[in-house]
């Protein structure tokens, strides 16, 4: 793939005389288009999202797609009477895409004028293209991980989450308590490696160092026995949030050193971060090893910092960074827990099955 082109995130079809064959309202009898199914499997299993904005009866329209066999793959539909733009900007404020990663396919000129008016962004395709999408650049992710295989679940999963975080009534540690959020800790492994890299480049609230590890980085220290590469996956009952830390960690020595922590930006509000900083620090304790982390400040990252205080760390002098390697940056700052410091209670599930750091 050119990496110059941005890959599409998100299509939003039309239905009739688009995706499927005929007019519901005028009571054809509809059947998808040729090459329609073979499409929507085929980005669904890149990780490239489906949605429908439709001029047609709601009800009526949902029920044909799931006689089709394919409702299952659509996250958002806007089906009603509203012009189209006002639909495709709708889905991808609501999926918080930037409009030049969404897709937009309509059998009508008038319906892909209308959109590219009023998003100029958006990138408009007619339906006798939907045989050729998938071999078309823009629609070829570089890499497809095990996440973006299960985009699609861990899409309709945080929809039925939110949808039921605005209808409940009592604190958000009441919320946070009642998802039965599990947080998995687990050595790396070589299929691992592009959502860990992507997790060093693309983090920056949440990222300790903003420093980018690459696939050659990364497998150097997974071969390194002195270090620990380390993902962080979590999932409550409304399904999987997918991979969403990574922990660099050198511990063949006192103290043991954490060069990074990162975690994704949309699993702030759930205290991932401050859950595996708890989850290291007892595991530090049980090993009676000092713990220090690298931190090293960006434009984004001082909720991190403050996470870092917050569980105990400190900048004050100590004589246990003598032990750690010069850092590679000359703006990092090494913090150090204080003594004594044990771990927080937390509102979820620490789970490290194959992990044995002590």
């Amino acid at each position: 793939m050119n990496d110059k082109v941005k890959t599409v995130k998100c299509v939003v079809w039309d239905l009739d005389n688009t995706l499927w064959k005929g007019t519901l309202l005028e009571r054809d009898e509809v059947i998808l288009v040729d090459h329609a199914r073979a499409t929507l499997v085929e980005l669904d299993a890149r990780g490239i999202l489906h949605a429908v904005s439709s001029k047609n009866d709601h009800d009526l329209a949902w029920a044909r797609l799931e006689a089709l066999g394919i409702a299952e793959y659509f996250v958002l539909a806007r089906i009603g009477w509203g012009p189209k733009s006002a639909s495709v900007q709708e889905i991808a404020d609501r999926l918080n895409f930037a409009y030049d990663t969404i897709a937009f396919v309509d059998d009508q000129p008038a319906e892909r004028a209308e959109v590219a008016f009023h998003r100029p962004e958006v990138r408009c395709y007619w339906a006798e293209q939907i045989a050729e999408l998938a071999g078309l650049p823009e629609f070829t992710p570089a890499t497809v991980t095990a996440d973006s295989r299960r985009r699609r679940e861990m899409y309709q999963a945080n929809l039925r989450r939110e949808a039921e975080q605005t209808s409940f009534d009592g604190p958000s540690e009441e919320f946070l308590r009642s998802l039965d959020l599990v947080l998995r800790i687990d050595r790396a492994s070589e299929e691992d490696l592009a959502r860990v890299e992507e997790l060093t480049l693309r983090t920056s609230q949440m990222n300790a160092t903003g420093v980018h590890y690459s696939d050659a980085d990364l497998r150097a220290l997974l071969a390194d026995p002195s270090h620990e590469v380390l993902t962080v996956t979590m999932e409550d009952r409304f399904g999987p949030h997918g991979a969403v830390g990574v922990l660099l960690l050198r511990r063949d020595a006192d103290p043991w050193h954490l060069k990074l922590l990162a975690t994704s930006c949309r699993v702030v509000s759930f205290g991932a971060g401050a859950a595996v900083l708890n989850w290291l620090i007892g595991e530090a304790a049980a090993a009676g090893a000092h713990l220090v982390a690298d931190f090293r400040p960006t434009s984004r990252n001082r909720i991190m910092e403050i996470a870092y205080r917050f569980a105990g760390f400190t900048d004050e002098p100590c004589a246990c960074l003598a032990a750690v390697p010069a850092a590679a940056h000359a703006d990092t700052q090494r913090l150090h827990l204080l003594p004594d410091v044990r771990p927080l209670p937390t509102t979820m599930r620490i789970d490290a099955p194959r992990l044995a750091l002590t």
